[in-house]
């Protein structure tokens, strides 16, 4: 008897064992390639300053249709597609000039009266959190990363080697996930800063307040999915996270718990020890007792078995989520007194680099240890979101920020040498993809708008049939869809908080 269309997309995207950690790095590498590609067009041609059809085709191609290409039509060779965007940077790179809007000048200053030049009183009236644009290029590239992937892994023109792992292993789906659960966690220690920064003290009744603000539309989010797979008779993958649970539980499920955390005594390192106890203790238990066969094996026999993988991978989640609040804490103030000794010397921005190296090099060495056959033996799993998991994910994205911090220093070395807010903010926005920033700026909104049309391809289009020709126009209508959307809303001014 014949499968069912249904069953086929199930067994399509079920029983995967995913790829190599270096493959992932070497895919997504694409990402800061393109950032490198458009910040030397930027900095040496000014090329997006005007900001026609031609500039936004530029910036969507190189963004957006790079990173599409990089899963798909160059999986195979993620090396040839960096190298054609690596190259061409290099070269502009050294002609000459016309980044004049970038290049700090150094006028002459006249004395106020108490003796304190007119620049030195406009630093300090900067700000404590400035804009930092290579942080809006991490967030917008994932975001895009994120897009493409959940569509583009119904077609057969995306490997089934970077869609997600049935329970052990690594991908380049699995580190999105972990990902955007990371950047969330990165962008809620700005307004932790802003409060910290006013003087202000919240009490864990305000804190819950705020956090259910942001729940409440993810849960609101997570029934209507839940109640639209079913009632279309959508195929879904059970063993992801479960027969009700989605991934906007999870989000929902976030910010309360993050918000007991930053009602206790805490500083930059407190938290991370935090993500790493909650962690840690999590693994010790799926080792020490049958939790793990549970969450692996247990019949779905009640509402919490049903939904298990779901339920217990948020310790996990959540670990991580801490994680990126940590580092947010860490390199979003415009000075951090937390600054580590050797690194104090540098400058701000030299400091911030070396921290995320740090940052990376410290997850990276845990991941080893956790891992190898000499130590803990553990292996990697999204669906458990266990240790190594939340390892893995912490180094990648600290590696990922350190690479594109490294470019926008280098492409833009006047960005924060302003004297007053609003040349600092101009040249920051100079500094800044429009489609990144896109992205960045309605990410949620735009992460549930690729679940719309996601949906709505599938349920008109026979995805495993389609020719690669046919899978490749409609996943690149569908990212400039996506891409123009965001960047109409970006330049309009308008936010769509959800």
């Amino acid at each position: 008897m014949a499968q069912s269309y249904k069953s086929l997309k199930q067994d399509f995207v079920s029983n995967l064992s995913g790829g190599g950690i270096w493959e992932v790095n070497y895919v997504t590498a694409v990402a800061p390639a393109a950032v490198l590609l458009w910040s030397a067009l930027q900095s040496r041609r000014d090329f997006f300053v005007k900001y026609g059809p031609l500039a936004f085709t530029t910036d969507f191609l190189l963004n957006a249709g790079a990173i599409l290409a990089a899963t798909t039509i160059y999986s195979s060779a993620p090396t040839t597609l960096n190298s054609l965007l690596v190259l061409p940077a290099i070269a502009l790179y050294f002609l000459p000039t016309t980044w004049s809007r970038t290049r700090p000048k150094k006028p002459s200053h006249p004395v106020v009266a108490n003796g304190m030049p007119d620049s030195k009183r406009g630093q300090n009236d900067l700000g404590p959190l400035p804009e930092r644009p290579f942080i809006t290029h991490y967030r917008g590239s994932m975001m895009v990363v994120t897009c493409v992937a959940i569509l583009a892994v119904d077609f057969r023109v995306f490997p089934r080697r970077f869609a997600k792992v049935e329970t052990w292993g690594t991908s380049l789906m699995d580190m999105g996930v972990g990902s955007f659960v990371f950047a969330a966690g990165l962008a809620s220690a700005r307004p932790i800063l802003r409060a910290r920064a006013a003087g202000k003290s919240t009490s864990i009744g305000a804190c819950l307040i705020a956090a259910a603000r942001h729940s409440v539309p993810l849960l609101l989010l997570g029934l209507v999915r839940l109640y639209s797979v079913k009632g279309l008779d959508y195929a879904e993958h059970v063993s992801e996270y479960g027969v009700h649970w989605n991934f906007f539980f999870t989000l929902a499920l976030l910010p309360p718990f993050a918000a007991i955390i930053q009602t206790l005594p805490q500083s930059l390192f407190s938290v991370h020890f935090i993500a790493l106890f909650v962690t840690l203790v999590y693994q010790v238990v799926l080792d020490a007792t049958s939790l793990k066969a549970y969450v692996l094996t247990a019949p779905r026999d009640n509402l919490l078995s049903q939904n298990r993988e779901g339920v217990f991978s948020f310790v996990g989640y959540f670990g991580i989520f801490l994680v990126g609040q940590a580092i947010g804490l860490d390199i979003l103030p415009r000075k951090n007194p937390a600054t580590i000794t050797f690194v104090s010397g540098l400058s701000p921005r030299h400091q911030i680099l070396t921290r995320l190296l740090l940052w990376s090099a410290w997850f990276s060495l845990l991941l080893f240890l956790a891992t190898s056959y000499q130590t803990f033996r553990l292996q990697v799993s999204r669906r458990l979101a266990n240790l190594p998991y939340m390892f893995w994910v912490s180094a990648f994205n600290c590696a990922q920020l350190a690479l594109i911090c490294a470019i926008e220093t280098l492409m833009f070395p006047g960005l924060y040498s302003a004297a007053d807010i609003s040349t600092e903010t101009r040249r920051c926005r100079h500094a800044t993809s429009r489609v990144l920033g896109a992205f960045n700026a309605n990410g949620l909104a735009i992460f549930l708008l690729a679940n719309l049309l996601t949906g709505l391809v599938n349920l008109s289009t026979d995805t495993l049939q389609a020719s690669r020709a046919r899978a490749m126009v409609t996943l690149l209508l569908y990212t400039l869809a996506l891409a123009t959307i965001a960047t109409t809303l970006h330049m309009q001014k308008i936010s769509v908080k959800l």
